[in-house]
């Protein structure tokens, strides 16, 4: 039995003030990480105040972005290495408005996916395809290509530990959604990709999570699904009751 686990996607809001608030609503009040993982994605100015709110506590912390060398003449970057030194649990790597905005390609992320794990943290590896791929039937050879070229190198352990988000790009922050046979369907097929590449045991391991306008009135629906690990959220995250909702929900 996977272990769900919900991470909330901040993207580019709050501030330092209102991070820290937050983190002191919920953190005494979220479900054991026996039941499920709690997991808050934050900008990298944040992460010092939300790793040390969060200290002792089922609240784990995510970067939502790393470089892939630990220092070095890259202005503006974050390091691995000083996100591990502040505690940082996980790293989101990969998601679509990093490879459309910052034109990030599936070997960037392989590199960050390796200097994550080499400055043990965990990645939440993010995948996904546009309507127009979606609709031309091509989202399987899509998010095969995806997730094959992101493991690259990697594992059989670090892969059954690592965390897998599939969010269809048309369904984020659209208000649009797939439904949740369709989540469970393309979750399938990254589990599949990764059985083909690792094999069975570290397919049946690897934790898979949908993300695309999840919500605590339909997260139960596509956590109720065979290949539905948990749920990457963005503005659902952002409220601490509505955090709590999605973990009540899940637990």
């Amino acid at each position: 039995m996977r272990k769900p686990i919900i991470a909330g996607n901040w993207k580019m809001n709050k501030t330092a003030k209102e991070a820290k608030e937050f983190a002191e609503a919920v953190k005494t009040k979220i479900p054991s990480n026996d039941t499920v993982d709690s997991v808050i994605g934050a900008p990298a100015l944040f992460l010092e105040t939300l790793t040390t709110a969060a200290k002792g506590t089922d609240l784990k912390i995510a970067a939502q972005n790393s470089y892939w060398e630990n220092e070095g003449a890259f202005t503006g970057e974050t390091s691995p290495a000083a996100l591990a030194d502040l505690g940082v649990d996980y790293v989101i790597i990969g998601h679509s408005e990093r490879r459309e905005y910052f034109h990030e390609t599936d070997e960037d992320i392989n590199k960050k996916a390796k200097a994550i794990f080499a400055n043990g943290m965990l990645p939440i590896l993010c995948c996904g395809e546009t309507l127009e791929t979606y609709e031309a039937g091509k989202t399987a050879e899509w998010i095969e290509g995806q997730i094959t070229a992101g493991l690259e190198g990697l594992t059989d352990g670090q892969v059954s530990n690592l965390v897998i988000a599939y969010e269809p790009i048309w369904a984020i922050g659209t208000g649009k959604s797939a439904d949740a046979n369709i989540a469970d369907e393309i979750c399938g097929v990254v589990r599949k990709t990764v059985e083909k590449l690792y094999g069975n045991e570290v397919a049946q391991s690897v934790r898979i999570q949908y993300g695309g306008s999840v919500k605590p009135e339909n997260i139960a629906e596509y956590m109720a699904k065979e290949n539905v690990d948990g749920a990457l959220v963005g503005g659902a995250s952002l409220q601490a009751d509505s955090f709590l909702a999605l973990l009540d929900a899940v637990k």
